[in-house]
């Protein structure tokens, strides 16, 4: 999450800094653990869930413990290129996409390592065609919401080679977990433990919205006991995920919140 920016000179208070929360501890063991025997298997890999449930991070995680190679932005052959040729030690060298997708795809295969083409969404041909023959050089894994031939696009037909991996929203244990941890680390008032399942509910247990939920609540700007104090709290992280500069709200006794003009 973005950190909370100084206000230059003009007269603002300077919004406070914003905590960021890591998951590592307590949550994914079954999918890492799956995960790296799929690597270990050299298995092609399709790793599916729905936006915000924590694909990008889990592949972040993993990229420290095994040899991967991640594409970041895979929707066009010129961000695939971008992406994995510094991981390479390939530089475009003037050279025209067709040429660079040509290099590319032989020093993958070289590599031998997995490659991960995370936030794979619509793939039309040549796209396709590029993870295709990528896969017949080196493991391949795809990210992506969908599996459904209408949102994957051309690549549909070829999952029937991949090995499945779905990543859930957190369950209300692990979100408890979760918060568990954070107040251990004093990242979060204790009370905070008292509104875990408010916490569950309203993250429908995606990652990404728990994760500004408890950056909110660290700022300890809000009476965790007041319903009202919740509802501008849920309003503030949703103003924030807009505006990550904006100023924080701080919670009254009343659960009333006051905003820097």
């Amino acid at each position: 999450m973005a950190s909370g920016k100084a206000v230059q000179s003009s007269g603002l208070a300077e919004p406070p800094a914003r905590c960021s929360f890591e998951f590592r501890s307590v949550a994914r063991e079954r999918e890492i653990t799956q995960l790296g025997a799929l690597h270990a298997q050299r298995k092609h890999v399709l790793i599916i869930g729905p936006a915000g449930v924590g694909k990008s991070a889990l592949v972040e995680r993993l990229r420290e413990q095994l040899t991967l190679l991640v594409s970041s932005k895979s929707a066009h052959l010129g961000g695939i290129c971008e992406g994995l040729e510094p991981q390479l030690g390939l530089t475009p060298a003037g050279l025209k996409l067709l040429d660079r997708k040509k290099r590319l795809r032989e020093a993958l295969g070289a590599a031998g390592r997995a490659v991960v083409f995370d936030g794979v969404g619509w793939t039309g041909p040549k796209v396709s065609s590029f993870f295709e023959s990528v896969a017949e050089r080196a493991p391949v894994w795809i990210c992506t919401r969908s599996e459904r031939p209408w949102d994957i696009g051309h690549f549909w037909p070829l999952l029937a080679r991949f090995a499945r991996v779905e990543v859930h929203p957190f369950s209300l244990s692990e979100t408890q977990a979760l918060v568990e941890a954070a107040v251990r680390i004093g990242g979060i008032p204790p009370g905070a433990r008292e509104i875990v399942g408010w916490l569950q509910r309203r993250s429908a247990g995606s990652p990404l919205v728990l994760r500004e939920l408890l950056e909110e609540v660290a700022t300890g700007h809000y009476d965790l006991s007041s319903p009202e104090a919740l509802r501008r709290l849920d309003l503030d992280r949703r103003i924030h995920e807009v505006f990550p500069g904006a100023g924080s709200g701080a919670a009254d006794p009343r659960g009333k919140s006051s905003r820097v003009k």
